[in-house]
């Protein structure tokens, strides 16, 4: 599991929704990445995004809210794919699943 607390001063709010400002999709993706890449499969020495499989937004992600991604692993040598769970205090987020190609170790 990884955790991010979105700081309300991030320069991608202001206009993303005037009157409504969320965290934009993209981002909640881009935590869904770099915490695969912060905690990768056992064995896996480099991994590389090769592809966002799915992605669903559930709730909005607001300035201030603390992200914690739920990660589960599946595949094998060269290529894995990572289910995502994203969440809020308000409950799930998001559900993102990545496709990344990996560099096993020796």
């Amino acid at each position: 599991m990884t955790t991010l607390s979105v700081d309300t001063d991030e320069p991608v709010f202001p206009g993303h929704y005037p009157g409504f400002t969320i965290f934009p999709g993209v981002c909640v993706i881009e935590c869904v990445h770099l915490g695969g890449l912060a905690a990768p499969p056992p064995g896996v020495r480099r991994l590389e995004l090769a592809a966002v499989e799915t992605t669903r937004f559930l709730s909005p992600v607001f300035p201030g809210d603390q992200v914690e991604t739920d990660l589960v692993w599946t595949g094998g040598p060269g290529v894995w794919t990572c289910a995502a769970t994203v969440s809020t205090v308000r409950g799930t987020a998001a559900k993102v699943r990545l496709r990344f190609t990996a560099e096993e170790a020796a």
